[in-house]
């Protein structure tokens, strides 16, 4: 996979980037969208749990599931694949109007789930990644890019994940709604254990001297695979003795994969060390999934260590390393960005850890964490503001 550091050549430009930059690429706005979200979704939920609105659609856990995943991480998602795209394919992804009329999709899709309108909620956000689908499969299919392809065909899960969902919810369909839910978490973990595998490895090696993090094809498929056994075994409704036996082989697969990246290295930079930190919820979810399945832990705890550990860690890491890279930025955390990566896993440690070990704090834990995670990503879009609005600052486009 390419990677993020730009790969123009290093010349003028013949046309100046415009001064406001937000449109120019996806993960700009996409990266802003989700990171204010992130800090004002735990306002939102104390607002219904307020009662302050009392005619939502989608209330309680519900709510929080739903917007955690096809708001949050599909925008972040979305960001991403937007922006990876131009690199892998060396074509034009969505940029100035276009761009603007996806966000405001997903901005649509966030009002209307707080409102009584509930069929045009389930429209706004079933759409949006059917429609981001499109947008992402044009360059692509240009390119013939074929070994991305299978990213189209992920954002049109989540498409029908999220319309399975809403179906159940208005009673259309006589499917758990929670199956959709589930469904779309084990894709956002697919998605994860696909990307991290291309970059952390070379990150690790790019960025620190004598790292020596190695792949092994046979480890690689295991881990995949069974990540697809797991979300097939949900799909399906299979027993949960199947489901749990399939999340202990993929824990053990994505611990070994873990190693072999040698995360004892990682600390020798941080924009390395907080991606194998978040890597390491992978496996720790997969064991607590096990575990949950056989009801010696509750699932929550699970979820959790993929939502809160796993992908608020990659994506805060990834999202800060982006975000320096495509602006033309030294690829180094500052005070800043390391106070965002910290802020996010204690958000993940009180979560997990807490309930585990006193569940009788589980509500005071909750209350913690959110704090934590609200904090960790307003910080980021605070700081990143001025960054994704603005041109690059070596005068390239993008």
């Amino acid at each position: 996979m390419a990677s993020f550091i730009p790969l123009e050549p290093a010349r003028p430009p013949s046309i100046q980037p415009p001064a406001f930059a937000l449109w120019q690429l996806g993960f700009r706005p996409f990266y802003l969208l989700a990171s204010g979200f992130a800090a004002l979704s735990i306002a939102l939920w104390a607002m219904q749990f307020a009662g302050w609105l009392p005619r939502a659609y989608l209330q309680g856990p519900m709510w929080h599931a739903h917007e955690m995943l096809f708001g949050f991480a599909l925008a972040v998602i979305v960001g991403f694949l937007f922006t990876a795209g131009r690199n892998w394919s060396g074509q034009p992804t969505p940029a100035g109007l276009p761009l603007a009329a996806l966000a405001l999709l997903w901005v649509v899709g966030r009002v209307l789930v707080l409102t009584p309108f509930a069929w045009s909620a389930a429209v706004a956000n079933a759409a949006f990644p059917l429609a981001c689908a499109l947008a992402l499969a044009r360059p692509l299919l240009a390119a013939r890019n074929r070994r991305n392809y299978f990213f189209v065909g992920l954002l049109l899960l989540l498409a029908g994940a999220a319309l399975a969902f809403h179906l159940s919810a208005l009673g259309v369909i006589e499917v758990p709604a929670w199956l959709g839910i589930q469904v779309a978490l084990d894709v956002l973990l697919f998605i994860m254990a696909v990307m991290a595998g291309r970059v952390v490895p070379m990150f690790t090696n790019n960025g620190i001297s004598d790292a020596g993090a190695t792949r092994h094809a046979l480890v690689e498929k295991a881990a995949l695979g069974l990540v697809l056994a797991l979300l097939l075994a949900d799909a399906t409704g299979l027993p949960p003795m199947v489901g749990a036996a399939v999340a202990l082989a993929a824990s053990l697969a994505h611990l070994v994969r873990w190693l072999l990246w040698r995360p004892w290295k990682a600390p020798a930079n941080t924009l390395v060390l907080v991606l194998h930190v978040a890597y390491a919820w992978i496996p720790a979810h997969l064991a607590l999934r096990a575990l949950a399945l056989h009801g010696a832990v509750p699932a929550s705890l699970a979820t959790h260590a993929l939502t809160v550990g796993a992908a608020g860690g990659l994506i805060i890491g990834m999202m800060v390393r982006t975000s320096r890279g495509h602006t033309g930025r030294v690829l180094r955390a500052d005070q800043v960005d390391t106070a965002c990566f910290v802020l996010v896993l204690l958000a993940a440690l009180v979560r997990i850890l807490v309930p585990l070990a006193a569940p009788a704090h589980t509500v005071g834990a909750v209350l913690v964490s959110a704090a934590f995670w609200s904090l960790g990503f307003g910080l980021f879009a605070v700081r990143y503001w001025p960054v994704l609005t603005r041109a690059r600052v070596d005068g390239r486009p993008g």
